[in-house]
């Protein structure tokens, strides 16, 4: 046995030859099987293996597990750009065990780590010479080259009296049983990456291919949607997030061109047409940190509010919401969301630049809210603005936003601010580039969160500061004023409230 495993690790150093053209990460135990057995089967009967009373050679048994490797289609798939899915039928080999139909499902419990479990494969078929009697499917990777079942599993089989026999069965695997991955790797030229990840949204699968990929396009856009239930269409995006709508030109690649999804997060539902607004269900967990700051109570202000994923769930939360978006498709699906989740009433909506909607809606409440509050006040201001791509740079709107003398931080509105950065430290980046635009230092005043990657050597991030006052006011008050309390007053809840709506 030494001796063979010392001609196995010889054959595998082959392997890595140009004659095989491969590598050690893809050299499999059959490979090398089949190269002994090319240098040995020159010897007579050398590799005969017995199993009670079947006899069979080794290439039989390397025809069976090497010759194509067993999850694989067959290779006429190669090169395929139009799904064609009767080619990837194909013939092997596995082990059965022949069990009688009244003890199968208790077999079966305890056999669930060696039966061969495929999408769309039953484990059990009938036996076509024993009505009485059913084959079960064994995991060819779980059985030993003699076709033997391990000591465990024939313990298991001795307590149902069932025969520890294992034979062979030709099984026909079809398109219906074959991975997205394996599917893919198999059709894409060897050695390019197979990406089978996108991104739901309702009904629609959203890919971003790359450029090797684009040969098989469609055919990658029908596999997605035959090997996942409820998406009847997928598309490609092919162009960048660069225009003023922050949404892309896509290309449907496969299924019905419906546009218009439905889809859910956190516990809300969204629909909107995908082509026309941006929604990025990777911010899903971002969209929920930012509401988990949030109070009955709050006030939020949405600069980029898109369909309202921040604005319904403060909503919901029983926060006062200001919510804007420039983008006339996606204030109306603003407008659509905020009447399916009954919050209507709750959310003062707005189509205009984000600048103005600063400038204007945003400064008459703030100056309305800083006016009324005191300490005692329990209620937040929040400004988010995620537009990651430029949202830094409206900053400067807040350089001398308000009249009035603040007399407490505490009081200050929150500013949830989004950018990219490819800086090797992107928190410093990001702060730095903020401190540039409110002509301040926010050093012990702001912190810095990873949102997610966007690419390689690019981050999103947010960071979160309080608007310093020398910032925000015009006019400071001085620290003797500062020592004095305001008389408490505090606004009482009228017909147009938030509270009483």
């Amino acid at each position: 046995m030494r001796i063979l495993w010392r001609l196995y690790g010889y054959s595998a150093r082959l392997l890595k030859t140009k004659l095989f053209r491969t590598t050690a990460s893809n050299t499999s135990f059959p490979e090398v099987w089949l190269l002994l057995v090319q240098y040995f089967e020159r010897v007579p009967g050398f590799f005969w293996v017995v199993q009670r009373n079947s006899f069979f050679t080794m290439p039989e048994i390397l025809e069976n597990k090497a010759d194509i490797e067993l999850y694989t289609p067959h290779p006429e798939v190669r090169g395929m750009t139009t799904l064609d899915r009767a080619a990837f039928k194909r013939t092997i080999v596995v082990p059965v065990l022949k069990v009688k139909k009244e003890v199968i499902n208790k077999l079966l419990k305890s056999l669930k780590h060696t039966t061969l479990q495929r999408p769309g494969l039953k484990r059990v078929i009938d036996d076509p010479k024993d009505e009485d009697s059913r084959l079960v499917l064994l995991d060819p990777h779980k059985i030993s080259a003699e076709y033997s079942l391990g000591e465990s599993e024939q313990e298991i089989l001795k307590q149902f009296s069932i025969d520890p026999q294992v034979s062979k069965y030709n099984l026909e695997l079809t398109y219906d049983h074959f991975k997205t991955e394996e599917i893919l790797r198999a059709v894409l030229p060897e050695g390019q990456d197979v990406t089978s990840g996108f991104t739901r949204i309702g009904h629609i699968a959203h890919l971003n291919l790359r450029d090797h990929q684009l040969p098989y396009k469609h055919l990658i856009g029908q596999v997605i949607i035959d090997k996942n239930p409820g998406i009847t269409c997928s598309v490609n995006k092919i162009n960048i997030i660069d225009n003023t709508y922050r949404n892309f030109q896509m290309e449907v690649l496969a299924g019905e061109a419906n546009m218009i999804t439905k889809t859910r997060e956190n516990y809300i539902t969204y629909e909107f047409d995908f082509s026309k607004v941006y929604w990025n269900s990777r911010l899903s967990t971002e969209h929920g940190r930012i509401i988990e700051l949030l109070k009955p109570g709050d006030v939020l202000f949405d600069v980029f509010a898109g369909v309202g994923p921040f604005a319904i769930p403060a909503a919901k939360k029983k926060c006062s919401v200001f919510a804007n978006d420039l983008n006339p498709e996606s204030y109306k699906w603003l407008l659509h969301n905020c009447k399916l989740n009954k919050v209507d009433k709750k959310i003062k909506k707005f189509n205009m630049d984000g600048r103005d909607f600063l400038l204007g809606p945003v400064k008459e409440e703030l100056t309305k809210e800083l006016s009324l509050l005191t300490k005692e006040r329990k209620n937040t201001l929040h400004i988010v603005m995620n537009l990651p791509a430029l949202a830094i740079e409206f900053l400067d709107v807040f350089k001398h936003f308000l009249d009035g003398k603040p007399c407490s931080t505490d009081l200050l509105p929150t500013v949830h601010c989004y950018s990219f950065s490819k800086h090797d430290n992107p928190a410093k980046d990001v702060q730095e580039r903020a401190e540039a635009f409110l002509e301040t230092s926010l050093e012990g005043r702001c912190s810095t969160h990873l949102v997610r990657n966007v690419a390689p050597n690019k981050e999103m991030m947010c960071i979160s500061f309080r608007i310093p006052a020398e910032v925000l006011f015009k006019k400071q008050c001085t620290q003797e004023e500062s020592s004095v309390e305001p008389a408490s007053k505090r606004l009482r809840p009228n017909e147009d409230s938030p509270e009483e709506k």
